[in-house]
């Protein structure tokens, strides 16, 4: 593998400063003062045409003039000059720029025709862009400093990536007061061209970066964006800071969901699925860096606190309270240990108070209990200066005990002086240390969440349930005539016959629009039953007086269906007509109203939600947010989460509701809005749960015309293409499967590249490698099947699943193009594997709309050569490189 194609930004070994000057307040002065002051030991070219040296380096009139390869630009000159600059760097092959300049796509009309004509010049000529109107990047290790900022960065293995360069120069002053180093800083800006994912796909992959944070305004290419997320936190911590939280971008009058989720519970189910934490300050995004570069884990989030006060011991529970961690309670075993080495009087519970007179062995003891217990997952340690404490010895015990456990040890050492020095040896110690209790247990809460999030990242649901069959073409037969007729909103009997081809359980609703003909469909039905407006112009039947429940005779059918439509038509003196729905009512003494809800994200494509329902399902405001596909270990999580998970267990008389048959209606609205792209919102409202099961008593869904090339394009998250599975027999009768990767396979493909011999391997990953790093099986196992996808050929063997061989590809950063590799057990060389392998990834990238299939071979690799001539690729030398050969197949022809 070679290095990345985004290195030059990071690792240049020339850079020409575009708009260089000597005066002291300019910003392309600033910038070569910092690249000078940082000690950048490459070629550093000014560039102005005005002055003969700048800063003690001869200055070039422009690019062109300079005699040496430029790896990287960086522009600092006036917006109306930069598409001459960006054709200058075509022209002397400088593939990687920074824009610092404003004036582009964040000002007017005329600022953003200027960005598109320096983005189609740069495209033309294979130029990459950070920015425009950005800070620049730096890279402490490297000795680079291409931004205008100030102050010394320190170096260390935190990456900041922000896309406001005022809040990232804030960061880093934040951060140097902290004496907090950073790895890569990036600051994105417009991020017309290389964008948040782009980056995070170099972060995860660099070896200087153990923990990456973000702060985030806006996403421009939602899919591309979770992708590199989910890349990077497969292989380490990314926290992030989102601003614009209480922004309500997916309101809309017809769905009681569209009027309850805004943008920020879908943003807030996306990171959750990409394995991403979440802070909501500065503060907290280095406490949740701090405690997560320890590479703690934990099962659950059960917290222990040990303290010398009482105080800070309330203060800590009251703040675990506002932030779901649950406070720990002490086994039997553990009290009885602890009352035979702490005094009488000490708190004989969570928190434990272990008296101020406390004395360093106190702590110890307390502390090495405490992580034994079964029931407690994590400790904090809170020391306040007292006239017998003695901070330091504390300590050095607490560091000693933490490295006999991997439950994670946290330490809020309160007070100013008298506790310093015990800081400054938590400072190179394995035990995250705090300012303030509260603060330590936000870092807790970080770290469960962190570690929920990142059994979240592993689950990739198919796009239906393989166990269920739904019967998709009916349902878009149905909305085709909806939406043929001119209308979005389908009525409640169309909604629910939608449901039902997707099986989940519907009442019997018949359209009436007369008294009689509703006499004749409630003597049909049984009373009692239930009348219903039945109009798409009223999303919200009961706040215009258009629902009656519980009639139980046919007279009372005749009297309210006449008292409606007189209300309705003097209500609303433009409609002509009013039709209405029967239904029998859905008798179950031990129901419980929910709703089931559907949005279509701006950004996020769709989201589902679940909570509480009814009539005041606004003023409940219970909603848990996901984004689909789900499974069933994801839609279990999502019910815990809101306040009905509660509502759904015994309660007084009611027994427990059927869990079952509510996260089977979830899965089979996930399947529906997976499969179906028509449809914009949906709302079940109320799903009756009860011991039983379900019934969807009411249901709205508004669809509108779709417009996707590939399946699942409407949808952030591509599940896993179950379509893709196929079978067949090799020559020697043994059954094989071709198959997408899973992350569940991670030991079978560790144990399929053990198997390889030194020649194959060397072969497939062009240099000696013995076994797979951790880090590499993650990435070969946890895909995104968009821009990537793997393929495996297995085969039962003895009971057991065993890799024969694997292909897969990347997408290229130009969105046409993909690189791929392949490599076949060395025992099933000439059984055919390979060219099956082949052929399944052409033809999954042709259908995918993609262009070209390129690869590098070496030179010696004459199977894989012989293969791929006889599949078609060109074969072409590597410039400058004798030992690699390119291999080309244009899927177009």
């Amino acid at each position: 593998m070679g290095p990345h194609y985004l290195s030059p930004f990071f690792t240049p070994r020339s850079v020409a400063v575009v708009g260089a000057t000597e005066r002291p307040e300019s910003v392309g002065h600033r910038i070569m003062i910092n690249m000078q002051e940082a000690g950048f030991s490459g070629g550093l070219y000014p560039v102005n045409p005005n002055r003969d040296t700048i800063c003690g380096l001869k200055a070039y009139p422009d690019l062109a003039a300079i005699p040496e390869k430029i790896e990287l630009a960086v522009i600092a000159t006036p917006a109306q000059t930069v598409p001459g600059i960006i054709r200058q760097c075509g022209e002397k092959s400088i593939g990687s720029v920074i824009i610092i300049s404003a004036g582009f796509g964040e000002q007017d009309t005329a600022g953003k025709h200027l960005q598109q004509e320096v983005l189609d010049i740069a495209h033309r000529y294979s130029i990459r862009i950070i920015g425009p109107n950005c800070l620049g990047i730096i890279r402490p290790n490297g000795h680079l400093n291409a931004t205008f900022g100030d102050g010394v960065i320190k170096d260390g293995n935190l990456a900041l990536l922000s896309q406001s360069g005022a809040v990232c120069t804030a960061i880093l002053d934040w951060a140097q007061s902290m004496d907090i180093g950073f790895s890569t800083v990036v600051s994105m800006g417009g991020a017309a061209d290389v964008d948040f994912g782009e980056v995070l796909d170099y972060l995860a992959l660099d070896s200087k970066t153990t923990g990456i944070l973000m702060y985030v305004e806006g996403i421009r290419d939602a899919r591309r964006f979770l992708s590199g997320l989910k890349a990077a936190a497969r292989l380490k911590p990314v926290i992030l800071i989102k601003s614009g939280r209480h922004e309500s971008g997916c309101k809309a009058a017809m769905s009681h969901t569209g009027a309850m989720i805004g943008g920020d519970d879908v943003f807030d189910a996306a990171i959750e699925r990409a394995g991403v934490v979440r802070a909501y300050s500065i503060a907290q995004l280095f406490s949740a860096a701090r405690v997560l570069a320890n590479n703690y884990t934990v099962k659950q989030n059960r917290l222990a606190i040990i303290t010398n006060a009482g105080g800070p011991g309330v203060m800590s529970t009251d703040r675990a309270e506002e932030v779901g961690v649950k406070m720990a309670e002490l086994s039997d075993a553990s009290l009885e240990a602890l009352n035979k080495v702490l005094p009488p009087h000490w708190s004989h519970a969570n928190p434990v108070d272990i008296l101020g007179d406390a004395t360093p062995e106190r702590y110890k003891n307390a502390l090495e209990i405490c992580l034994k217990d079964k029931n407690i997952d994590g400790a904090l340690i809170i020391l306040t200066p007292q006239a017998m404490t003695d901070s330091k010895q504390v300590a050095e015990l607490i560091i000693s005990a933490s490295k006999t456990t991997q439950k994670p040890v946290l330490a809020s050492w309160t007070g100013g002086n008298r506790v310093q020095e015990g800081r400054r040896l938590f400072d190179n110690s394995r035990v995250a240390h705090f300012s303030t209790p509260e603060v330590a247990v936000d870092a807790f809460s970080f770290l469960a969440r962190y570690t929920q999030n990142q059994i979240l990242l592993k689950q990739i649901p198919s796009a239906q349930n393989e166990q269920v069959t739904h019967d998709v073409e009916g349902s878009r037969l149905i909305i085709e005539r909806v939406l043929a007729e001119g209308r979005q909103v389908m009525t409640a009997q169309e909604s629910k016959a939608i449901l039902a081809a997707f099986k989940i359980p519907v009442n019997h609703t018949v359209k009436v629009d007369n008294a009689k003909e509703a006499i004749i469909a409630a003597e049909t039905l049984g009373f009692p039953v239930a009348l219903k407006v039945n109009m798409s112009q009223f999303s919200h039947k009961s706040d215009i007086g258009g629902v009656r429940l519980n009639i139980n005779s046919a007279k009372d059918v005749s009297m309210h269906y006449t008292e409606m439509e007189n209300l309705i038509k003097q209500k609303y003196p433009d409609v002509d007509e009013v039709t209405m729905t029967i239904e029998p009512m859905h008798r179950s003494y031990s129901g419980r109203e929910l709703m089931i809800g559907v949005i279509r994200d701006p950004v996020f494509g769709p989201a589902i939600s679940v909570g509480l329902g009814g009539t005041m399902v606004e003023i409940l405001n219970d909603k848990a947010v996901a984004l689909p596909p789900l499974n069933e270990y994801m839609v279990e999580q999502m019910i815990a989460k809101t306040k009905a998970a509660k509502y759904l267990k015994p309660f007084r008389q009611l027994p427990a509701a059927n869990i079952k048959a509510l996260v089977n209606t979830l899965l089979s609205v996930s399947s529906m809005v997976s499969e179906l792209p028509e449809i914009l919102e949906l709302d079940i409202n109320p799903l009756i749960v009860d011991d039983r099961g379900v019934m969807a008593v009411d249901a709205r869904i508004k669809v509108q015309i779709s417009h996707q090339l590939s399946p699942y394009s409407h949808m952030t998250i591509h599940p896993y293409p179950h379509e893709l599975i196929h079978y067949y027999q090799l020559p020697t009768g043994a059954n094989i499967c071709i198959r997408p990767v899973r992350p569940e396979d991670a030991d079978m493909e560790k144990d399929f590249v053990h198997r390889l011999s030194e020649r194959t391997k060397y072969f497939r990953f062009m240099q000696a490698l013995q076994e797979l790093t951790p880090e590499m099986v993650v990435r070969f196992t946890q895909i995104d099947y968009d821009r990537e996808i793997a393929f495996i050929a297995v085969t039962e063997e003895k009971g057991k699943s065993k890799e024969l061989g694997v292909g897969r590809y990347m997408t290229n950063p130009d969105g046409h193009s993909v690189e791929f590799a392949l490599v076949v057990s060395d025992d099933c060389h000439g059984m055919g594997i390979g060219t099956r392998l082949m052929k399944t990834l052409m033809q999954t990238a042709k259908y995918k709309g993609l262009s070209f299939f390129e690869g590098e071979v070496l030179a010696i690799n004459k199977p894989m050569l012989s293969l791929v001539k006889k599949l078609g690729f060109s074969i072409e030398p590597v410039p400058g490189d004798k030992e690699v050969v390119r291999v080309v197949k244009d899927l177009r022809m």
